[in-house]
């Protein structure tokens, strides 16, 4: 970890020679920026040359250059760095290499520096990538490798409860939800599932449910733009997750329902979404871990996609054609599963 760094808070720093000279330890006499991506949090990739003449092609990410509001999200980049230098080296999940990360836990603020894996051959999916079956089993198999790692939430205390923070922080009202489901997004979805209090009510039944069951770790944003992929013939042929900021502590399904209704068509997960439960199922009984039988966990998954149907029913700052595509199939695959009435609301 960049100890001796304080971290930057704008990308005239974080790309200064003088500033990566005391991050990464070695003398950094040029940096070339190759490409720069700002959603909530910056990503910046570029190369570094040493004073030895070496390069290296990497990556930063952080809240670089943040207005206010944004610059109060700190905590999330922190704990994706806390992600890479405490739990990716103890979990088989295909990951960034970490170069090196910057905490200020007093200041909540964090940036990680990660080996650029565009360079290194990787492509990245876009979030409106429609994935295929196949596809969606090849990265289910990636989360049940995280979720394997459960042990390690005895000794990491700061892997909290993302979905109880949600249900309980009055982020938005009955009547703000409303309106946003009143919008673009909400037009593809039954009246029934288009209704804030509803929504409200639903993702608080399901955490007090959730609590209740085996903890696992869980990745919380898995949807397509979060995933990265080597081709066949890479040494690190497959996927890989990206974009850990809503790293937290909860049930399987939380991710495996997201996931599932968030990369495949509406269509496509309607007719292979159990299939596609039974994968994982069979993927974590491989990996060790004790899991329930065919039917609680199809209770479970249909329960469980108010929670990526609310995180994406709240979101502002993305952009409209990404939410007006996860809305409408994360709400759609609540309206089939009849998620509601299973939640008792």
């Amino acid at each position: 970890m960049g100890d001796s760094a304080s971290v930057p808070k704008t990308v005239d720093e974080a790309l200064s020679p003088a500033w990566l000279s005391v991050a990464l330890g070695r003398p950094v006499v040029a940096v070339e920026q190759v490409e720069f991506i700002r959603t909530v949090a910056t990503k910046i990739r570029f190369k570094v040359t040493h004073a030895d003449g070496s390069t290296r092609a990497l990556c930063i990410k952080g809240l670089l250059d943040a207005d206010e509001m944004t610059a109060k999200g700190g905590s999330t980049m922190v704990r994706e760095a806390d992600f890479y230098g405490e739990i990716a080296g103890h979990v088989d999940v295909r990951v960034p290499t970490l170069a090196v990360n910057v905490i200020d836990r007093q200041g909540s603020q964090a940036v990680v520096l990660m080996n650029d894996l565009i360079a290194e051959g990787a492509t990245f999916c876009s979030a409106l990538d429609p994935f295929t079956a196949q596809e969606c089993a090849a990265s289910l198999d990636q989360l049940a490798r995280l979720h394997a790692g459960r042990a390690l939430l005895a000794t990491r205390p700061w892997i909290t409860r993302r979905v109880s923070e949600l249900a309980n922080s009055g982020y938005v009202t009955a009547d703000g939800l409303q309106q946003l489901l009143d919008g673009k997004r909400g037009d593809p979805l039954p009246a029934a599932v288009r209704d804030g209090a509803r929504l409200i009510a639903a993702v608080k039944a399901l955490d007090a449910r959730d609590r209740e069951r085996p903890q696992f770790l869980v990745h919380g944003d898995a949807h397509a733009g979060n995933i990265f992929r080597f081709g066949a013939g890479h040494a690190k042929a497959g996927p890989g997750l990206i974009d850990w900021q809503l790293l937290q502590s909860g049930g399987w399904a939380l991710d495996v329902a997201y996931h599932i209704a968030a990369v495949l068509p509406v269509a496509t997960a309607e007719r292979e979404e159990r299939a596609l439960l039974a994968h994982y199922l069979e993927t974590m009984r491989g990996l060790g871990v004790e899991m329930p039988d065919a039917e609680a966990a199809w209770a479970q998954y249909r329960e469980a996609p108010a929670y990526g149907y609310y995180l994406w029913g709240i979101t502002r700052r993305v952009d409209p054609p990404i939410i007006e595509t996860f809305v409408p199939r994360l709400g759609l695959a609540v309206a089939r599963h009849d998620s509601f009435a299973l939640l008792g609301v």
